[in-house]
């Protein structure tokens, strides 16, 4: 489990989090939303210790991650970044047997349960057959499954990511969350997901934190954070909450900018 205690930081003068307080619960699905520069990614940053908190905590399993090493934390919180960009001609089985790094002695190599974990990873996100391509060959939703099994090879806990579908075709973001959900509903993964996208994010999510000016501005169930007033509110735009009529999924339909009064 993941707290967060009174969380406040600020790049220079600039405040980006003040008094951030969040639990996040074992096995959910939890989507960070807010408009821009409200301190969603700063906030994935500290929940495996890339940033350090001004004033607050992250506890993980009631320890304070500023007192663990990067190497523990890697073995709880798993990261899928942004960008999944690879310059260089690293193998599919090269990158996911990164995320192995945290459990290996130094100088040594993977142990047959390193390379257990390994296939599995790549299992379970249909990834085998590319075993052998360089990944910098691969296209964008490829390269995403990669990454993700990367993450899984760590046998985390828990997975941050951040805008996972932003470089992605619509199919391929589909396929990416389809896959993320699947992961969590069957092993019991804790997934942190920030995002801009709402229709996806109600789509996937167990529940929503929206942050505002730096705080939470209101958190719970995907219908009670993501009314037609809040959206209005915090995005300026015409939106309903509703269930998609085919996929019976939980969907926001946005209609446009809201036209603004003249004061």
């Amino acid at each position: 489990m993941l707290r967060i205690e009174d969380l406040r930081f600020s790049y220079k003068d600039k405040p980006v989090l003040d008094g951030v307080d969040l639990e996040i619960r074992p096995g959910e699905v939890i989507g960070i939303i807010g408009p821009n520069g409200c301190g969603k990614t700063t906030l994935l940053k500290h929940l495996n210790r890339n940033l350090h908190p001004a004033v607050g905590r992250v506890l993980l399993d009631d320890k304070d991650i500023e007192k663990m090493t990067k190497a523990d934390i890697a073995r709880y919180v798993a990261v899928v970044p942004q960008s999944n960009e690879i310059n260089f001609s690293f193998t599919v089985r090269d990158i996911v047997t990164m995320g192995r790094m945290p459990f290996l002695e130094k100088f040594g190599g993977e142990s047959s349960e390193d390379l257990r974990k390994i296939d599995e990873a790549m299992e379970k996100t249909n990834i085998m057959e590319f075993a052998d391509r360089f990944i910098n060959t691969m296209s964008g939703g490829e390269r995403q499954r990669v990454i993700i099994a990367r993450a899984l090879a760590q046998t985390p806990e828990i997975i941050l990511l951040d805008e996972p579908t932003l470089h992605l075709d619509i199919s391929n973001q589909f396929d990416v969350l389809d896959l993320v959900k699947k992961l969590s509903d069957a092993d019991g993964l804790t997934v942190v997901i920030v995002s801009h996208d709402l229709p996806m994010v109600v789509r996937y999510c167990d529940r929503i934190v929206m942050l505002k000016d730096h705080k939470i501005f209101a958190a719970g169930a995907p219908e009670e954070v993501l009314t037609p007033e809040i959206m209005k509110e915090i995005f300026n735009i015409d939106a309903v909450f509703e269930k998609d009529p085919v996929s019976k999924q939980n969907t926001v339909r946005i209609y446009g900018s809201c036209t603004k009064r003249p004061k």
